[in-house]
């Protein structure tokens, strides 16, 4: 990412820490801001267990300006796009209609930022997963047409609509082709 379009101001880190999963003393906890052009500050969270029995992790994002609960739409048609910034809370759900797709948020929910390529890479390594793994042929055939899918969308041959819903308002894609609608009933 060029450095005009994200500015990382400071990284406080914290090491050696107890960690709340295998009790030693191998947690190390960071925090760094960064300043997203038309979105604003944004706080990163984070801890890893630097055990390697344990490898327990946990990140978040915040927002400078806490935002209303929103829906925010965004449809992908050229691969141009694909650098379209994204960040997304802990509490944010993701969604990807055409693939019939969502990951919602859990107890090890991470938030990050990232771009539409690495949101789509997400998706893409749990359809391989499900390709590589699953017993039944028809999960293994749906999960490659999937990829498939995906493929075609990355080269600009279909488009793809991808959809969070944050009750936080923390969480984002930033470009002018995105519609934000209010997330009614979800406020925290």
């Amino acid at each position: 990412m060029p450095k005009s379009e994200t500015k990382e101001l400071q990284m406080d880190k914290i090491e050696n820490e107890k960690c709340p999963m295998c009790q030693k003393d191998t947690l190390n906890l960071y925090e760094t801001e960064q300043d997203i052009p038309h979105f604003g500050k944004v706080f990163i969270f984070g801890m890893q267990c630097s055990n390697s029995e344990c490898n327990y992790k946990q990140n978040d994002v915040e927002v400078e300006k806490q935002g209303e609960p929103s829906r925010i739409e965004f449809t992908l048609s050229n691969p141009k796009e694909l650098t379209v910034r994204v960040v997304k809370s802990s509490e944010a759900t993701i969604k990807i209609p055409q693939l019939k797709m969502e990951v919602e948020p859990g107890i090890a929910s991470d938030g990050y930022v990232s771009n539409i390529e690495g949101l789509l890479q997400r998706f893409k390594k749990i359809l391989e997963a499900e390709r590589d793994t699953a017993e039944e042929d028809n999960i293994k055939k749906k999960a490659k047409n999937l990829l498939k899918k995906l493929w075609k969308v990355e080269c600009g041959d279909e488009e793809l609509k991808i959809i969070i819903e944050d009750p936080s308002g923390n969480s984002a894609i930033i470009s002018e082709k995105v519609t934000i609608s209010s997330l009614k009933g979800k406020k925290k």
